[in-house]
């Protein structure tokens, strides 16, 4: 798994292969065939792993202990963060996860990614929700996984399916220190957080 992560990131989704996979995992392309019948299979098993790992690392550090130690604004200040770090570092294997979801025939698969996807946004809110306190909007339950949505949205756009990567947009930030000020601003003041 970790090998067609990497491989995946590198390489993107027309570039990962079962015998690439193969030989950054050090196995032959026959070892991973034997597990994975074919590419889609290899594939999926990777989307569907990254996700349950992403949701099980949040369960286990997105605490109400974790909680105690900071304000609304501090959580959402490394939330920002966190994610632009993550997006740019994993950007290439989530602009393949992303094709590679999108364009999948199987509904079934689909519905797999979207309820991890949507199980994940959830997890993250209801830790932020322990500070609602600290929220001033009327409806703090839909304000926050509304507010999760827009910062991976607005990252998947910027950062992740960004085909120019170097071509700059006038009309975003100059830098990630400036996109993640601006972020922390817009989701800090939707919120209604002082």
């Amino acid at each position: 798994m970790k090998a067609a992560r990497q491989v995946l990131n590198e390489k993107g989704l027309e570039g990962t292969t079962v015998p690439r996979v193969a030989s950054r995992a050090g196995l032959s392309a026959g070892s991973v065939y034997r597990r994975f019948p074919d590419k889609d299979a290899l594939l999926r098993s990777v989307v569907l792993d990254f996700l349950q790992s992403l949701d099980a690392r949040n369960d286990a550090v997105l605490t109400p202990k974790l909680a105690k130690l900071g304000t609304l604004r501090t959580f959402i200040e490394m939330a920002v963060k966190t994610s632009i770090a993550t997006h740019r570092q994993k950007a290439g294997m989530l602009r393949a996860i992303h094709q590679f979801v999108l364009s999948h025939p199987s509904s079934a698969f689909k519905k797999k990614v979207h309820a991890l996807d949507a199980r994940s946004v959830q997890r993250v809110a209801d830790f932020l929700l322990l500070k609602k306190k600290e929220i001033k909007h009327p409806r703090p339950e839909e304000a926050v996984p509304f507010a999760l949505m827009t910062l991976g949205f607005i990252l998947q756009d910027v950062i992740a399916l960004d085909v120019l990567p170097d071509v700059k947009d006038p009309n975003l930030p100059k830098n990630d220190d400036d996109l993640a000020r601006e972020l922390i601003r817009v989701l800090s003041t939707y919120l209604g957080i002082e």
